[in-house]
């Protein structure tokens, strides 16, 4: 089983709608200081059940959510959705 695509809308750092296609292998996620790698991670930990808001460098689950920014309002919901391919009938 394999991810294919993930989907965050107001999760952490990302307020517009951020979409990851893995249609390719991955082997690592890179970028500067700040810009959101460690949120791609922790997203996904999210949308598969962790339950652990110190585990993603939150205090509460309202620190999960969009804060605003000076472009951007505060947001009062976050989505992450995962889609996997099974394909090859690993989980069955």
């Amino acid at each position: 089983m394999t991810l294919k695509r993930l989907e965050m809308h107001g999760f952490k750092s990302f307020a517009k709608k951020a979409v990851f296609d893995f249609s390719a292998p991955v082997t690592s996620i890179v970028g500067p200081n700040g810009s959101g790698k460690s949120n791609v991670v922790e997203a996904i930990r999210f949308v598969l059940g962790e339950q652990s808001t110190k585990s993603m460098r939150s205090k509460t689950g309202a620190d999960l959510i969009f804060k605003g920014s000076k472009q951007i309002g505060k947001m009062n919901r976050a989505s992450v959705a995962i889609t996997f391919d099974n394909s090859k009938r690993i989980l069955n």
